[in-house]
């Protein structure tokens, strides 16, 4: 599997001080804010990012997922979860914000959400 980029995800109610924390404080970019989500980069190096989402606002997903991982065919990765036979905690979803995702619980139980953009998906839709 080619991971692209590992970002943790942090469940949070406080998005306004967390923008203020990852960019005034922090000084990392704001790459994306749907409101409920918010993904901050390094300017320095882009792979380097952290998550902020409100559940209470993602209608998609039952559960939230505490890492992110970006692989370069997702469709290839559920496959093998699924060969696996590991817990699927979200399916694999065309999300409307651009990305092909599904959450796969770790033998921890953390929430892992393998994702990759549309436009850099190998397979699928």
């Amino acid at each position: 599997m080619h991971v692209r980029r590992i970002v943790p995800d942090i469940s949070s109610e406080r998005l306004d001080e967390s923008r203020e924390f990852y960019s005034g404080f922090l000084g990392l970019d704001m790459a994306m804010d749907l409101g409920w989500i918010m993904t901050f980069v390094s300017p320095a190096n882009p792979t380097a990012q952290v998550i902020v989402l409100s559940n209470s606002n993602d209608e998609s997903a039952s559960v939230a997922p505490d890492i992110t991982v970006e692989v370069a065919d997702v469709d290839a990765a559920h496959a093998q979860a699924v060969l696996r036979g590991l817990q699927i905690a979200y399916p694999l979803t065309d999300e409307p914000w651009g990305v092909r995702r599904f959450f796969v619980t770790d033998p921890n139980g953390v929430v892992v959400n393998l994702m990759c953009h549309r436009s850099s998906a190998t397979s699928g839709p």
